[in-house]
């Protein structure tokens, strides 16, 4: 996939969900749960999470051809419990996801193609390229946004 396939999407998607994601009631974004047992702002920090790991990544894999990296996929109900998005503000919560995927749409645009065979190695030892870890991550974000588009109709 096109590298402006993809910022494309992340941008449709940002326009499609924010107004969606700001007028749901508090009780579907803190009472519903998804099979991992995730609510909605859960699922949405969660979210946050990837760009902010894979922002980590796009921009560290063009200046290191082998990356070692932490993988945090073993531990995402960690994170989720760490930063306590349970208890996190809805409205910043949606303006973090919207603006860091607005950064991650300049990341992508930016990166030098000629690094996109760089990889780093995740936790069960699998090479992952910056070219695979880019054409991902809408897939990623449109994966945790069905789950969510499921509870909303619950």
């Amino acid at each position: 996939m096109e590298s402006s396939t993809i910022t494309t999407g992340i941008k449709k998607v940002i326009e499609t969900w924010e107004p969606k994601l700001i007028n749901l009631p508090i009780n579907t974004i803190t009472q519903k749960r998804n099979k991992q047992n995730r609510t909605i702002k859960q699922i949405l920090g969660h979210l946050i999470d990837s760009a902010s790991n894979n922002h980590q990544r796009m921009i560290r894999l063009q200046y290191n051809s082998n990356l070692i990296f932490p993988d945090y996929r073993q531990d995402n109900d960690l994170w989720i419990a760490l930063q306590d998005f349970q208890h996190e503000d809805w409205n910043n919560l949606i303006q973090l996801w919207k603006y860091f995927n607005l950064h991650m749409i300049q990341v992508i645009n930016s990166v030098d193609q000629s690094k996109l065979g760089n990889y780093w190695h995740d936790f069960e030892g699998t090479k992952v390229t910056l070219q695979e870890m880019i054409e991902d991550y809408l897939w990623h974000i449109d994966l945790h946004l069905n789950e969510i588009q499921e509870l909303i109709d619950k």
